[in-house]
């Protein structure tokens, strides 16, 4: 199903014109796939197949990122532009520094015995751990996907939010079946299918039912 997600942006990418493109939900995917490919290298069972999806669609979705960047400044919008760089830049930042301090906070919270809080941060899935943040950077695309909860159905696409629903239905099962059981995955894969099913069912609504 992953698969599907980088698909979609490559098929976006070669029929879709990029003013279809959310800039918001681009950023997010280009994050999230950057996690979870390392993610499924370091899972048990190892999953080669889920790393190469994931690091395919971090250089599909990159693509769609310069294709929306040179619309916009084409089109006048290089304000919006410079925002979401100064974002991203400062998102950056902020997780190179947590990288880097990681290992020692984590130290200093076990060897101090506060009891619940230092066991979860000695945890194997726990928040010093890519088994905790690769899910639950997942829950920005559901986040991304209510902030374009207005968006008009006639930018939303059809083969993106496909891949996104049929994702979030089967890796709600998946995280189930991996080692450690990451039942954060699961929960945050329920909520993906029920925002992505959302703007699916509009675009399909609009496109397919209505009788105007």
């Amino acid at each position: 199903a992953s698969w599907g997600i980088a698909g979609a942006a490559m098929y976006d990418a070669a029929f879709n014109g990029p003013e279809k493109i959310s800039m918001n939900m681009t950023c997010v995917q280009i994050c999230v796939s950057t996690l979870f490919a390392r993610w499924a290298w370091i899972v048990k069972p190892q999953n080669l197949l889920l790393c190469a999806c994931h690091s395919t669609n971090v250089a599909a979705q990159s693509n769609q990122m310069r294709r929306a960047i040179e619309y916009k400044l084409a089109n006048g919008e290089s304000a919006e532009v410079s925002e979401i760089g100064m974002k991203g830049a400062a998102f950056v930042a902020t997780v190179a520094g947590l990288v880097v301090a990681g290992p020692t906070l984590q130290g200093s919270i076990v060897a101090a015995n506060l009891g619940p809080v230092s066991a979860l941060s000695a945890a194997a899935a726990g928040p010093f751990t890519v088994h905790f943040w690769a899910p639950m950077s997942k829950w920005a695309i559901s986040g991304a996907s209510f902030l374009d909860l207005n968006r008009p159905t006639e930018l939303i696409s059809l083969p993106q939010y496909t891949a996104l629903t049929l994702t979030g239905l089967f890796f709600s099962r998946y995280a189930l079946l991996v080692t450690p059981i990451n039942y954060s995955l699961s929960s945050v894969n329920v909520a993906l299918f029920g925002s992505s099913a959302w703007h699916l069912g509009r675009k399909l609504k609009a496109d397919y039912f209505n009788d105007e």
